[in-house]
């Protein structure tokens, strides 16, 4: 699948890890394109990610998890409507939904999935990136930076 900062102009390829977390690719290619606004994270350090409405008829569950992503993975994070804060919800936008997904790109070291007000926050390792993080980690550190402000992160099929 192809992750674009659109706006930005700048792409990465990843491949999908359908051996380590079948449930939860199968969800997500099925679900695809998938994006709206491009945030960053502010405590997992090294993250840009965009939240949707849930889109699996089942969730996948946990699989392949980790609190501790390298640069390159990409991460699907399912929160239900109580484990989001309210002004969070409402800045976003979501706050209408019954739970969102987050779906997340590492693009550097030292990430720490640790949340200050509910702990671990463990997430499935679904792809990983084989094709530009180099230059997609520049756009990405340039949305922490910059702004997010008018940017997407959109993931998108790629058939090859």
């Amino acid at each position: 699948m192809t992750i674009t900062l659109p706006r930005r102009g700048v792409s990465c390829v990843a491949e999908l890890l359908e051996q380590d977390a079948p449930r939860t690719c199968a969800a997500v290619w099925d679900a695809l394109p998938q994006g709206d606004a491009v945030q960053h994270a502010k405590y997992a350090r090294n993250e840009v990610y965009t939240m949707v409405p849930r889109f699996a008829p089942v969730e996948p569950g946990q699989e392949n998890p980790t609190v501790t992503p390298i640069p390159g993975d990409v991460v699907y994070f399912s929160f239900d409507e109580g484990m989001l804060d309210r002004a969070f919800k409402e800045d976003k936008g979501i706050g209408h939904l019954p739970g969102v997904i987050d779906l997340a790109l590492f693009y550097g070291r030292n990430n720490l999935l640790l949340n200050g007000d509910v702990g671990w926050v463990p997430g499935n390792v679904f792809a990983t990136v084989v094709e530009n993080l180099p230059a997609m980690a520049k756009a990405c550190d340039d949305v922490w930076r910059s702004g997010s402000v008018g940017e997407r992160l959109v993931y998108e099929r790629l058939d090859r």
